[in-house]
C-alpha cells in the first residue's frame, strides 16, 4: 500500500521548497525538502538528515526506500549514519499518481522504467542538495536501497560508477550487483526471499571484486524501522563493518 504524502505548506527558498525543520539534540536535524523537478514536471519530495553541526566535508548518502514504502521509513539506519558523519536525503520515488510496478512479465524488462526514474530522481536530489551544501564531498558517495530501491541503487551504480563510492542495497532481488570494484558493495540478504538469477555474485566473483555479501535472520518486508532492536544492532553493525573497509 503507497503512503500518501503529508499534506504541507511551503514556501521558495534557494531554487527549493523547504517544509519543515525539526531539530533532534544537540547532534542532528532533520529538514524535509519538497523538491520539484522542472524538467520532468515531477515532485521529489526528500527528508534530509544531518548533522547539527557540519563536517567541513560532509559525506553524502541517499537512500531509496522498497516499493509502497515511504522515505522516513528507515530513520535508524539514517541516525547512524549521520552520527558517522553523513548527509542522508531519504528520496520519496513513489507519489499518488504514480502507475502501479508490474506484476507480471520479466522484472528486469517490465520494472525498468521505474529504476530509471529512480537513477533521475536521486540525480535530481544530489543536484539540489550541491546547490544547498556545495561542500559536500560527493566524491564518497554512498547509495542504500531496500528492495525495489536496492535495485533502483544498483541501477544508478551500474550507470555512473565513477560517481558512487560504495553501495548497500537491502535485499534487492531484481537488478544484479555490479560486478566491479568501483564502487564498493554490500548486500545485506533476507532469510525468506531470494534473489533472481544472476543477482547475486558468486563465491569467486566475491572474492575477486570484493563484493559482501550478508545473510541476515530477518524477513524481507521486516527489514525497516519496523525491525526488532536486536535485528537493527545487527543491520547496523555489517553496515559499519562495511563502511571501515578500504
Amino acid at each position: 500500500m503507497a503512503i500518501q504524502p503529508k499534506p504541507a505548506v511551503v514556501y521558495f527558498l534557494l531554487g527549493y521548497l523547504s517544509i519543515s525543520q525539526v531539530a533532534l539534540g544537540q547532534s542532528m536535524a532533520v529538514d524535509t525538502l519538497a523538491l520539484f523537478d522542472t524538467t520532468r514536471h515531477r515532485a521529489v519530495p526528500v527528508v534530509l538528515y544531518q548533522p547539527a553541526k557540519l563536517p567541513k566535508r560532509p559525506k553524502i548518502a541517499v537512500i531509496s526506500h522498497g516499493y509502497g514504502g515511504h522515505s522516513t521509513d528507515y530513520s535508524f539506519i539514517a541516525h547512524d549514519l549521520v552520527a558517522q558523519g553523513y548527509v542522508v536525503a531519504g528520496v520519496q520515488h513513489e507519489l499518488p499518481g504514480d502507475d502501479p510496478i508490474p506484476t507480471t512479465g520479466n522484472p528486469r524488462v517490465v520494472r525498468r522504467p521505474n529504476w530509471e526514474r529512480g537513477v533521475q530522481n536521486i540525480r535530481f536530489v544530489l543536484a539540489s542538495l550541491n546547490r544547498r551544501l556545495p561542500l559536500l564531498d560527493r566524491s564518497r558517495l554512498l547509495l542504500v536501497g531496500h528492495s525495489n530501491g536496492g535495485d533502483q541503487s544498483m541501477l544508478y551504480a551500474h550507470t555512473y560508477p565513477a560517481e558512487v563510492a560504495a553501495v548497500i542495497t537491502f535485499d534487492n532481488r531484481r537488478m544484479p550487483l555490479l560486478r566491479a570494484r568501483q564502487p564498493r558493495i554490500l548486500s545485506i540478504r533476507s532469510s525468506d526471499q531470494p534473489a533472481d538469477e544472476g543477482v547475486l555474485p558468486t563465491t569467486d566473483e566475491q572474492r575477486t571484486y570484493g563484493i559482501m555479501i550478508e545473510p541476515q535472520a530477518i524477513l524481507h518486508n521486516d527489514m525497516w524501522d519496523g525491525a526488532t532492536e536486536a535485528q537493527k544492532a545487527r543491520i547496523l553493525a555489517a553496515i559499519r563493518r562495511f563502511l571501515r573497509r578500504r
